[in-house]
């Protein structure tokens, strides 16, 4: 049987009806007409009246039905026996169901009497969307929760997990039937609120402040200067405005670390945007600058925002062109260090991006290949001799990573892998792959290069 979710933020069911219609716009804007989740949800929110705790309500219906949106669909066999042809039905559906076994702090009476009054209120005259809606809800509640067989692991995993069965079945494939399991599990419990403290700043003040904050910080198990803290809202706070934090999560922390800084730097970040790590090694460099390159001058405005935020902006450049045409403005041999963050289908990410599970392919692994490996080659060239080049993803497959990996090093002969150090962990073959059960982190992938000289 599938968790069970609290919901501790909800005190109060008295405005739960906005809460709910924000809900039900907002997935209808990403079910029916393919936008994004994130995007849509905080331009209903920024429009609407609701308390902090309707708000959080709100969310919590947004992403816990897109993250089970594949298992709630599930529910619904044997339940309707017509066309659902008003766009409003499935996403109220979806949404109600999700409140009934999730929200274990909802009453089931009131899910059902919302979902009555917004099948009202967003059906067509004289439609039968009310008692279509009402009917299943209540079929549903005397029926309970259904899934497949476990004698088929990938059916099984795919439902109760709400993961695309070519998913499920490449973990197995790769990391055996037990491995699928933790990794499928892990990637539906909350994400944690992971923040960095900059380098500039006195850690154990910005720690102290935390807790005084009442974020009752904990410190990371992966890198020494991330903090985990037990809920949102820093990005309000005085600590992010001034520039002693920001929000990134742990194992992307890691990739910075990687490189070994000398006195001189000149770093070349060849996909910046928006600029976590392009700040970190700002702040990690004594003297010299960091390049951010990015394809969207617009992305780079973000890039620009964070460094000046960050007080790092004196050491970072910022260009727009596409690193797959770097060597178009860029001499060889200029950087003494790159970073090579790739594009990637970020299937490390499933915790945080719930949505990415349904529209990845198996297929987009091999042209997401094609283009890494482009992007590798052409910053290759701009490298000096004895120079590191850090290449990273948040995703965990193969293709995008290992293989990646094999085939640039087979194209670059001058190139090698280098063992690396990190504060907490270590690279013994130059390549390290975090999964994202380890500790409730992001997937992520490092891998380290250096020009012979």
């Amino acid at each position: 049987m599938v968790k069970v979710v609290s919901l501790s933020q909800v005190k109060k069911l008295s405005i739960d009806k906005s809460a709910r219609a924000v809900s039900l716009e907002t997935l209808i804007k990403v079910l029916d007409q393919g936008s994004y989740s994130n995007i849509s949800l905080n331009n209903s929110l920024k429009h609407s009246n609701l308390s902090i705790a309707d708000q959080n309500l709100a969310t919590n219906i947004v992403y816990g039905t897109i993250q089970y949106r594949l298992f709630l669909e599930y529910q619904l066999k044997g339940l309707v026996r017509t066309k659902l042809t008003e766009k409003y039905i499935k996403p109220l559906l979806l949404m109600s169901l999700y409140q009934l076994i999730f929200l274990d702090k909802v009453p089931d009476r009131a899910v059902l009497d919302e979902a009555n009054k917004l099948a009202k209120q967003y059906g067509k005259r004289h439609s039968a969307g009310f008692r279509l809606v009402n009917g299943i809800l209540r079929s549903f509640t005397r029926r309970g929760v259904i899934l497949p067989a476990e004698n088929n692991p990938v059916k099984y995993l795919s439902v109760k997990e709400s993961v695309p069965e070519w998913l499920v079945q490449y973990l197995i494939d790769n990391w055996g039937l037990d491995k699928a399991k933790s990794v499928l599990n892990s990637i539906n419990e909350p994400a944690k609120n992971s923040v960095r403290i900059s380098k500039l700043a006195d850690k154990e003040q910005v720690f102290a402040q935390l807790e005084r904050d009442n974020y009752q910080p904990q410190w990371s198990k992966l890198s020494s200067d991330d903090v985990i803290l037990s809920h949102g809202g820093i990005s309000e706070s005085d600590l992010f405005e001034e520039g002693k934090l920001t929000i990134q999560d742990e194992a992307a922390s890691l990739v910075v670390e990687a490189f070994d800084f000398e006195q001189d730097e000149h770093v070349l970040d060849a996909c910046s945007a928006p600029g976590g790590k392009t700040v970190q090694i700002a702040e990690s460099i004594v003297n010299g600058d960091v390049t951010a390159l990015d394809i969207h001058d617009k992305k780079l405005r973000l890039v620009r925002d964070n460094a000046q935020r960050m007080h790092v902006a004196n050491k970072v450049k910022t260009k727009a062109r596409d690193a797959r045409k770097a060597t178009e403005i860029f001499a060889a041999g200029e950087f003494t260090k790159i970073l090579v963050d790739a594009p990637c289908s970020g299937l490390g990410l499933l915790r945080r991006k719930p949505e990415i599970r349904y529209t990845k392919r198996q297929q987009d692994l091999q042209n997401l290949q094609k283009i890494q490996l482009a992007i590798l080659t052409a910053v290759s060239s701009l490298l000096k001799k004895n120079g590191e080049l850090v290449y990273s993803t948040c995703s965990i497959s193969m293709e995008e990573n290992e293989e990646v990996v094999k085939k640039f090093l087979q194209a670059h002969p001058d190139f090698e892998l280098v063992p690396f150090k990190l504060t907490k962990l270590e690279s013994k073959t130059g390549m390290l792959k975090i999964m994202p059960d380890l500790d409730g982190n992001d997937g992520f992938f490092i891998a380290k290069f250096k020009l012979r000289g």
